[in-house]
């Protein structure tokens, strides 16, 4: 099975980045604008009008690694997301990866370069840049 990797140094505290990627609020700092947490503690994420929605069920959560299922979306489901915190000299060391995907088709290459974007967005977000997330409600923000 394919996966996803990118690897970014972030000249943050951890606990700042930490919770880019473990909240719906976090989310929406850089990634989608329409996040919200259900009731069962599931994350949805709308695109464009809510054409399409992720749900992400949260598997772990400590100061280290950060693990969402994805459970909805036609090449998504079934996929993991792992975000794994690392401390340095000047910040951390962010590694994500996008696990577990079936086969590397063309949604998922495009998927590896839009994933490349968004670890600079939690990168600005995390060092207090205030990016805004790249998918606005009915569009990308660029």
């Amino acid at each position: 099975m394919p996966d996803i990797h990118h690897r970014l140094n972030i000249s943050a505290r951890a606990d700042a980045v930490h919770h880019l990627i473990s909240t719906a609020a976090g989310f929406r700092e850089w990634w989608a604008e329409d996040a919200d947490t259900a009731p069962d503690g599931r994350v949805t994420l709308g695109f464009f009008n809510r054409t399409t929605i992720y749900q992400l069920r949260l598997l772990h959560n400590d100061a280290q690694r950060v693990i969402w299922r994805c459970e909805t979306g036609q090449e998504w489901q079934g996929t993991d997301l792992i975000f794994t915190l690392e401390g340095n000299n000047t910040g951390v060391l962010l590694d994500f990866t996008h696990a577990n995907w079936k086969e590397a088709t063309p949604y998922f290459i495009s998927c590896n370069t839009t994933w490349g974007g968004l670890m600079f967005r939690i990168r600005s977000a995390a060092e207090n840049k205030q990016p805004g997330p790249l998918f606005a409600k009915n569009s990308l923000a660029y």
